[in-house]
């Protein structure tokens, strides 16, 4: 079997008549006609049309599959589902815009991210919402559920727990896991910033970056900026620039002063964009106009918050050469949606092991390389629907999959 995602309100997509109801007082709301009855199905890929069909699918035919397999595990792989699906997990403790709403209110964000694994990267996925929270619980529960896929997507867990429950994991289980929250936003933000910085003449080491949020984008963005050679990046958090004078740090924030800012700044948000030539924003918040003014001529402005950037817009283009948002109204959206579904397909067409440091700035180099040709100022990422993005970014995953020697086949 694996998992076909379909529309089963058929093909006009209404759902029990035209008069939904959702939460607003009885007005129709075509998002609760969307989801009723959930977003996805499974379908089987073989017939089950008489007593030969049965009898192969099934018992007694069956049976000698999964004595090969017993024989030869590596087996699986090809008379499975498990080297073409990913388990997509969260707890619902930090569900993008809405934050802690439990598990079970987390599963249309899960099945939403199933379906966009299947539409842009042809792998198929499967939305798994944990009740439990304790990050050994986490990590225990997936093991155990781990023979079952190829890969695991961790969604919507919130910090600092997501970087233990991430390492902790992959310590453990021999297929990729893989936080979208962190490392999705990381690689989409280096290609949009590879494009920005050819645009207006500059490399990416000649550039100093600030990121407001320290959280998990935040802190990833910063790790992957870094191994892609940026100039520098200061990253700040509610109390200010993360710097190892700082006496509040958690150990996640400690190891993250020890590689950025190496400029030894300390203050506000507003000290770091002084002269700054990038601003990244995964925070929320609003940056104030003067401070944005203070920075470096040709500014890049990435204020990705949603439903509303941190530097708006109409503001930034005062004093960018380059604006990007998380919305899909402005141009430039930085969506995960433009790498989760390429890398993992990368990895499972390459049996990998775990997703690599290497595999990320694969995907970025791709993901960037998708429009170098085509750049402009509302032009630096390509379109979610731009269907060169997923087998470029395959094709570079799986390729420094098996130059870093995480490869098996």
């Amino acid at each position: 079997m694996a998992a076909e995602i379909v529309n089963p309100r058929g093909a006009n997509g209404a759902g029990n008549g035209a008069d939904e109801k959702g939460a607003d007082n009885g007005l129709f709301d075509p998002a609760f006609a969307l989801h009723r009855g959930g977003k996805m199905e499974i379908r089987a890929t073989v017939p089950v049309r008489d007593r030969d069909d049965l009898s192969l699918a099934y018992t007694p035919g069956v049976a000698k599959v999964c004595s090969a397999i017993a024989e030869e595990p590596e087996l699986v792989h090809d008379y499975t589902w498990k080297s073409q699906v990913v388990a997509v997990v969260t707890d619902g403790s930090a569900v993008l815009g809405l934050g802690d709403i439990g598990p079970e209110a987390s599963l249309p964000v899960m099945e939403g991210k199933a379906i966009l694994f299947k539409q842009f990267g042809g792998v198929d996925a499967v939305p798994i919402a944990l009740d439990c929270r304790e990050v050994d619980e986490i990590v225990e529960t997936v093991v155990r559920l781990a023979p079952s896929f190829g890969g695991v997507n961790l969604e919507d867990i919130s910090a600092p727990r997501c970087f233990e429950v991430e390492r902790k994991l992959q310590e453990r289980v021999d297929i990729p896991v893989f936080h979208d929250d962190q490392h999705g936003t990381a690689v989409v933000t280096l290609a949009a910033l590879r494009n920005a910085a050819k645009l207006t003449g500059r490399t990416l080491g000649e550039l100093r970056a600030v990121i407001s949020g320290a959280g998990a984008a935040g802190v990833a963005i910063a790790k992957i900026l870094v191994e892609a050679g940026i100039g520098d990046v200061a990253v700040c958090d509610r109390k200010g620039i993360v710097s190892l004078g700082r006496e509040d740090l958690n150990p996640v924030k400690r190891e993250l002063a020890g590689f950025t800012n190496k400029a030894g700044l300390e203050g506000p948000l507003e000290t770091a964009l002084k002269g700054a030539d990038v601003f990244i924003g995964v925070s929320g918040g609003t940056v104030p106009e003067p401070a944005v003014a203070t920075m470096a001529q040709d500014a890049l402005i990435f204020a990705m918050a949603n439903p509303t950037p941190e530097i708006h817009p109409d503001v930034a283009h005062k004093y960018a050469a380059v604006v990007a948002t998380g919305r899909s109204d402005y141009p430039n959206q930085i969506n995960n949606v433009l790498a989760f579904p390429g890398i993992f397909a990368g990895a499972l067409q390459v049996r990998a092991s775990r997703i690599t440091e290497g595999m990320k700035l694969a995907a970025a180099e791709a993901l960037a390389a998708v429009v170098a040709d085509e750049l402009s100022a509302e032009c630096v990422i390509p379109s979610p629907f731009d269907e060169r993005v997923a087998p470029a970014v395959t094709a570079a995953v799986a390729a420094a999959a098996r130059a870093e020697g995480v490869a098996r086949r």
